[in-house]
Protein backbone atom coordinates (compact mmCIF):
# COMPACT_ATOMS: atom_id res chain seq x y z
CA UNK A 1 0.00 0.00 0.00
CA UNK A 2 1.27 3.39 -0.79
CA UNK A 3 2.02 5.93 1.71
CA UNK A 4 -0.41 8.39 2.08
CA UNK A 5 0.13 12.42 1.55
CA UNK A 6 1.72 14.02 4.78
CA UNK A 7 0.09 17.60 4.07
CA UNK A 8 -3.12 19.25 3.13
CA UNK A 9 -6.21 20.67 4.41
CA UNK A 10 -7.53 19.92 7.93
CA UNK A 11 -10.54 20.54 9.64
CA UNK A 12 -9.39 22.02 13.07
CA UNK A 13 -11.90 24.85 14.03
CA UNK A 14 -15.37 25.80 13.73
CA UNK A 15 -15.69 30.00 13.64
CA UNK A 16 -18.98 31.27 15.86
CA UNK A 17 -20.88 34.34 17.20
CA UNK A 18 -20.52 34.53 21.32
CA UNK A 19 -21.50 36.55 24.14
CA UNK A 20 -18.87 37.23 26.82
CA UNK A 21 -19.78 38.62 30.72
CA UNK A 22 -16.97 40.04 31.86
CA UNK A 23 -16.95 42.77 35.28
CA UNK A 24 -16.08 46.24 34.74
CA UNK A 25 -14.26 48.87 36.78
CA UNK A 26 -17.23 49.09 38.40
CA UNK A 27 -17.66 45.41 39.58
CA UNK A 28 -20.84 44.73 37.22
CA UNK A 29 -20.93 42.59 34.90
CA UNK A 30 -21.36 43.57 30.99
CA UNK A 31 -21.77 41.79 27.84
CA UNK A 32 -20.32 41.99 24.57
CA UNK A 33 -20.59 40.19 21.44
CA UNK A 34 -17.20 39.28 19.12
CA UNK A 35 -16.26 36.23 16.78
CA UNK A 36 -14.97 33.08 18.14
CA UNK A 37 -13.62 29.70 17.15
CA UNK A 38 -14.20 25.95 18.69
CA UNK A 39 -12.72 23.00 18.39
CA UNK A 40 -14.41 20.88 15.06
CA UNK A 41 -16.54 17.53 16.40
CA UNK A 42 -18.72 15.50 14.36
CA UNK A 43 -18.78 11.72 13.78
CA UNK A 44 -16.88 9.51 11.68
CA UNK A 45 -17.85 5.97 10.73
CA UNK A 46 -15.00 2.82 10.43
CA UNK A 47 -16.12 -0.15 8.15
CA UNK A 48 -13.60 -2.99 7.90
CA UNK A 49 -14.81 -5.24 4.73
CA UNK A 50 -18.24 -3.83 4.56
CA UNK A 51 -18.92 -3.55 8.63
CA UNK A 52 -19.50 -0.70 10.85
CA UNK A 53 -16.78 -1.44 13.81
CA UNK A 54 -17.14 2.07 15.84
CA UNK A 55 -18.29 5.50 15.53
CA UNK A 56 -15.45 7.75 16.21
CA UNK A 57 -16.20 11.23 17.65
CA UNK A 58 -13.21 13.10 16.09
CA UNK A 59 -12.04 16.43 14.71
CA UNK A 60 -12.14 16.23 10.97
CA UNK A 61 -9.07 15.25 8.79
CA UNK A 62 -6.74 12.84 9.29
CA UNK A 63 -9.31 9.77 9.00
CA UNK A 64 -7.50 7.91 6.88
CA UNK A 65 -4.52 7.86 9.59
CA UNK A 66 -7.30 7.61 12.25
CA UNK A 67 -8.70 4.25 10.84
CA UNK A 68 -5.31 2.70 10.24
CA UNK A 69 -3.76 4.02 13.85
CA UNK A 70 -7.40 2.66 15.43
CA UNK A 71 -6.71 -0.75 13.43
CA UNK A 72 -3.39 -1.14 14.62
CA UNK A 73 -3.97 -0.57 18.63
CA UNK A 74 -7.11 -2.77 18.40
CA UNK A 75 -4.87 -5.79 16.62
CA UNK A 76 -6.73 -6.11 13.69
CA UNK A 77 -3.82 -5.07 11.78
CA UNK A 78 0.02 -5.26 12.19
CA UNK A 79 1.68 -3.19 9.56
CA UNK A 80 0.90 -1.64 6.20
CA UNK A 81 0.76 -5.22 4.16
CA UNK A 82 -2.35 -6.29 6.27
CA UNK A 83 -4.22 -2.85 4.41
CA UNK A 84 -5.44 -3.09 0.80
CA UNK A 85 -6.81 -0.11 0.44
CA UNK A 86 -8.48 2.86 2.81
CA UNK A 87 -11.19 4.59 1.00
CA UNK A 88 -13.07 7.86 2.36
CA UNK A 89 -16.25 8.52 1.86
CA UNK A 90 -16.78 12.26 1.10
CA UNK A 91 -18.93 14.59 3.17
CA UNK A 92 -21.60 17.13 1.87
CA UNK A 93 -19.19 19.78 2.80
CA UNK A 94 -17.38 21.29 5.84
CA UNK A 95 -20.07 22.95 8.11
CA UNK A 96 -21.29 26.58 8.08
CA UNK A 97 -17.98 29.02 9.28
CA UNK A 98 -15.38 25.61 9.46
CA UNK A 99 -11.79 27.18 9.25
CA UNK A 100 -9.47 25.18 7.65
CA UNK A 101 -6.17 23.81 9.82
CA UNK A 102 -3.77 25.07 6.98
CA UNK A 103 -5.39 28.73 7.40
CA UNK A 104 -3.97 28.31 11.24
CA UNK A 105 -0.27 26.29 10.08
CA UNK A 106 1.39 24.03 7.98
CA UNK A 107 0.54 20.57 9.71
CA UNK A 108 0.54 16.89 8.59
CA UNK A 109 -2.86 15.77 7.33
CA UNK A 110 -4.85 14.37 4.69
CA UNK A 111 -6.14 15.89 1.72
CA UNK A 112 -9.54 15.15 2.31
CA UNK A 113 -12.46 14.28 5.11
CA UNK A 114 -15.50 12.63 5.36
CA UNK A 115 -18.42 10.89 7.11
CA UNK A 116 -17.23 7.72 6.87
CA UNK A 117 -13.80 5.70 5.94
CA UNK A 118 -14.14 2.24 4.37
CA UNK A 119 -10.74 -0.24 4.97
CA UNK A 120 -10.39 -3.55 2.90
CA UNK A 121 -7.69 -5.60 4.47
CA UNK A 122 -5.11 -7.75 2.64
CA UNK A 123 -6.65 -10.96 3.68
CA UNK A 124 -10.48 -10.58 4.48
CA UNK A 125 -10.46 -13.98 6.12
CA UNK A 126 -8.29 -13.22 9.23
CA UNK A 127 -10.72 -10.37 10.09
CA UNK A 128 -12.68 -11.69 13.03
CA UNK A 129 -15.00 -8.60 14.48
CA UNK A 130 -15.65 -10.32 17.50
CA UNK A 131 -12.25 -9.72 18.68
CA UNK A 132 -12.35 -5.93 18.71
CA UNK A 133 -12.57 -4.38 22.29
CA UNK A 134 -14.49 -1.11 21.43
CA UNK A 135 -17.69 -0.30 22.19
CA UNK A 136 -19.48 0.49 18.78
CA UNK A 137 -19.80 4.12 19.58
CA UNK A 138 -16.94 5.86 20.76
CA UNK A 139 -16.98 9.31 21.89
CA UNK A 140 -13.88 11.47 22.30
CA UNK A 141 -13.56 11.38 25.56
CA UNK A 142 -14.24 7.88 26.21
CA UNK A 143 -11.58 4.93 25.19
CA UNK A 144 -11.35 1.06 26.01
CA UNK A 145 -13.63 0.59 28.96
CA UNK A 146 -13.84 -3.66 28.25
CA UNK A 147 -9.93 -4.49 28.15
CA UNK A 148 -9.15 -7.38 30.26
CA UNK A 149 -6.03 -9.06 31.87
CA UNK A 150 -4.06 -5.84 30.74
CA UNK A 151 -0.37 -6.53 31.97
CA UNK A 152 -1.31 -10.25 33.00
CA UNK A 153 -2.20 -10.68 29.01
CA UNK A 154 0.87 -9.02 27.77
CA UNK A 155 3.23 -11.86 25.90
CA UNK A 156 6.86 -11.66 26.31
CA UNK A 157 7.45 -11.06 22.63
CA UNK A 158 5.46 -7.69 23.35
CA UNK A 159 7.50 -6.57 26.42
CA UNK A 160 10.24 -4.04 25.89
CA UNK A 161 13.63 -4.54 27.02
CA UNK A 162 15.30 -1.40 28.32
CA UNK A 163 18.78 -1.35 26.54
CA UNK A 164 21.41 1.04 25.98
CA UNK A 165 19.19 3.22 23.91
CA UNK A 166 17.36 5.01 23.50
CA UNK A 167 18.31 8.00 26.63
CA UNK A 168 17.03 11.39 26.88
CA UNK A 169 18.36 13.88 29.60
CA UNK A 170 15.82 15.27 31.50
CA UNK A 171 16.54 18.62 30.96
CA UNK A 172 16.10 18.03 27.47
CA UNK A 173 12.60 15.97 28.17
CA UNK A 174 11.69 19.20 30.51
CA UNK A 175 12.05 21.49 27.28
CA UNK A 176 9.57 19.81 25.39
CA UNK A 177 6.15 20.91 27.12
CA UNK A 178 7.06 24.13 25.62
CA UNK A 179 7.81 23.08 22.10
CA UNK A 180 4.24 21.18 21.91
CA UNK A 181 2.58 24.29 22.87
CA UNK A 182 4.22 26.23 19.99
CA UNK A 183 3.45 23.75 17.76
CA UNK A 184 -0.28 23.32 18.13
CA UNK A 185 -1.70 26.51 16.15
CA UNK A 186 -5.65 24.62 16.46
CA UNK A 187 -5.37 24.44 20.59
CA UNK A 188 -4.57 27.99 20.42
CA UNK A 189 -7.38 29.50 18.31
CA UNK A 190 -9.64 27.05 20.39
CA UNK A 191 -8.27 26.04 23.70
CA UNK A 192 -10.41 22.58 22.92
CA UNK A 193 -7.66 20.09 21.43
CA UNK A 194 -5.31 17.62 22.63
CA UNK A 195 -2.31 16.91 20.99
CA UNK A 196 0.50 14.18 20.96
CA UNK A 197 4.01 14.70 19.52
CA UNK A 198 6.81 12.15 18.41
CA UNK A 199 10.09 13.87 19.03
CA UNK A 200 13.19 11.83 17.48
CA UNK A 201 15.69 10.94 19.85
CA UNK A 202 18.31 10.50 17.26
CA UNK A 203 17.88 14.55 16.11
CA UNK A 204 15.42 16.24 19.18
CA UNK A 205 16.47 19.38 17.22
CA UNK A 206 14.03 18.13 14.32
CA UNK A 207 10.20 19.28 14.15
CA UNK A 208 8.23 16.82 16.25
CA UNK A 209 5.51 15.32 14.43
CA UNK A 210 2.39 16.56 16.02
CA UNK A 211 -1.29 15.92 16.20
CA UNK A 212 -4.41 17.41 17.78
CA UNK A 213 -7.98 16.53 17.83
CA UNK A 214 -10.53 16.62 20.57
CA UNK A 215 -9.82 13.56 21.90
CA UNK A 216 -6.34 12.03 23.25
CA UNK A 217 -6.75 9.02 21.96
CA UNK A 218 -7.57 9.87 18.29
CA UNK A 219 -4.60 12.31 18.03
CA UNK A 220 -2.75 9.18 19.36
CA UNK A 221 -4.25 6.86 16.45
CA UNK A 222 -3.78 9.49 14.41
CA UNK A 223 0.03 9.73 14.88
CA UNK A 224 0.38 5.96 14.75
CA UNK A 225 -1.51 5.86 11.69
CA UNK A 226 0.26 8.03 9.98
CA UNK A 227 3.74 6.60 10.91
CA UNK A 228 2.02 3.58 9.65
CA UNK A 229 1.14 4.53 6.48
CA UNK A 230 4.74 5.82 5.78
CA UNK A 231 6.04 3.41 6.63
CA UNK A 232 7.93 5.12 9.18
CA UNK A 233 9.37 3.03 12.85
CA UNK A 234 8.88 5.03 16.13
CA UNK A 235 11.01 2.97 18.15
CA UNK A 236 13.76 5.53 18.22
CA UNK A 237 11.75 8.43 19.32
CA UNK A 238 9.80 10.03 22.40
CA UNK A 239 5.84 10.72 22.88
CA UNK A 240 4.95 13.37 24.35
CA UNK A 241 1.49 13.92 25.68
CA UNK A 242 -0.66 17.36 26.44
CA UNK A 243 -2.64 15.78 29.05
CA UNK A 244 -2.89 13.35 31.32
CA UNK A 245 -1.76 9.84 30.99
CA UNK A 246 -3.94 6.70 30.93
CA UNK A 247 -4.01 2.99 30.29
CA UNK A 248 -5.47 3.16 26.57
CA UNK A 249 -2.71 5.49 25.76
CA UNK A 250 -0.07 3.12 27.00
CA UNK A 251 -1.84 0.44 25.35
CA UNK A 252 -1.73 2.29 22.25
CA UNK A 253 2.01 3.26 22.68
CA UNK A 254 2.89 -0.14 22.99
CA UNK A 255 1.27 -1.54 20.13
CA UNK A 256 4.13 0.97 17.77
CA UNK A 257 6.57 0.10 19.99
CA UNK A 258 7.67 3.18 21.79
CA UNK A 259 9.66 3.22 24.48
CA UNK A 260 9.02 6.55 26.27
CA UNK A 261 5.94 8.21 26.92
CA UNK A 262 6.29 11.92 28.77
CA UNK A 263 3.21 14.13 29.55
CA UNK A 264 2.35 17.61 31.29
CA UNK A 265 -0.51 16.16 32.99
CA UNK A 266 -0.56 13.07 35.68
CA UNK A 267 -0.94 9.44 35.08
CA UNK A 268 -3.27 7.24 36.10
CA UNK A 269 -2.20 3.65 38.28
CA UNK A 270 -3.00 1.76 35.61
CA UNK A 271 -0.84 3.40 33.37
CA UNK A 272 1.60 2.95 35.43
CA UNK A 273 1.19 -0.73 36.06
CA UNK A 274 1.00 -1.44 32.31
CA UNK A 275 3.91 0.81 31.02
CA UNK A 276 6.09 -1.02 34.36
CA UNK A 277 4.87 -4.15 32.69
CA UNK A 278 5.56 -3.15 29.31
CA UNK A 279 9.00 -1.94 29.70
CA UNK A 280 8.22 1.25 28.82
CA UNK A 281 9.86 4.22 30.28
CA UNK A 282 6.54 7.12 32.04
CA UNK A 283 7.32 10.53 33.16
CA UNK A 284 4.46 12.54 34.12
CA UNK A 285 4.16 16.64 35.11
CA UNK A 286 6.66 17.14 32.80
CA UNK A 287 7.61 21.40 33.48
CA UNK A 288 10.35 23.45 32.66
CA UNK A 289 11.90 22.68 36.24
CA UNK A 290 10.85 19.29 37.21
CA UNK A 291 9.18 15.74 36.29
CA UNK A 292 8.19 13.24 37.80
CA UNK A 293 9.13 8.91 36.20
CA UNK A 294 6.96 6.65 37.35
CA UNK A 295 8.54 3.30 35.71
CA UNK A 296 11.67 1.95 33.84
CA UNK A 297 14.08 5.36 34.84
CA UNK A 298 17.02 3.42 33.20
CA UNK A 299 16.08 5.12 29.97
CA UNK A 300 16.61 9.14 31.38
CA UNK A 301 19.90 10.63 32.40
Amino acid sequence: MNPLPAEGPSLAAVALQRRRASRDASGAFRWEDAADCVAAESPLTLRVEGRAVAVVMRTPGHDRELAAGFLLTEGVIRGPEDLFEISLCASQGPPPGAVAEDALADQPASRETGDSVDVLLSDPARFDPARLTRHVFTSSSCGICSKTDLATGLRPDQVLVPGPAPLVAAATLAGLPERLRAAQPAFAATGGLHACAWFSLEDLAAAPLLFEDVGRHNALDKLLGHALLCGQSLSSGLLLLSGRISFELVQKALAARLPVIAAVGAPSSLAVAYAEAAGITLCGFVREDRLNVYSHPARIH
